[in-house]
């Protein structure tokens, strides 16, 4: 069964950092694209960060020099670190792992970032 787990997230003051983890199961991690999407309150699903199969990132526009995507192929995990958050990053973090057969998500975690 292909799964991914997310965790890391909760309430941190603006200016705080966070470090969000996806865990995957049941595929073979090393062919999967990853990403991480969000969803603030009320607006639409929009991408934060995606990492390819080769390690190759891409950040949104709001998150570029403060967040950083990166893979760990031993542990089948993918991380988010966001640092100097701020309120409007306020949104449900979802992990993302995407071949050319599958699309597969996870069940997202709430990130809270207090003014």
């Amino acid at each position: 069964q292909v799964q991914l787990v997310e965790s890391g997230g909760g309430l941190v003051p603006a200016g705080g950092s966070l470090r969000l983890s996806c865990a995957a199961s049941g595929m073979l991690f090393s062919a999967f694209d990853m990403a991480w999407y969000r969803q603030p309150p009320g607006k639409q699903r929009e991408l934060v960060a995606s990492i390819s199969s080769g390690g190759s990132t891409n950040y949104g526009d709001p998150v570029k020099g403060r967040f950083t995507i990166s893979r760990d192929s031993a542990k089948s995990t993918v991380y988010l670190q966001m640092n100097s958050l701020k309120p409007e990053d306020t949104a449900v973090y979802s992990c993302n792992a995407r071949s050319r057969f599958r699309d597969v998500w996870g069940q997202g975690t709430q990130v809270t970032v207090s003014s």
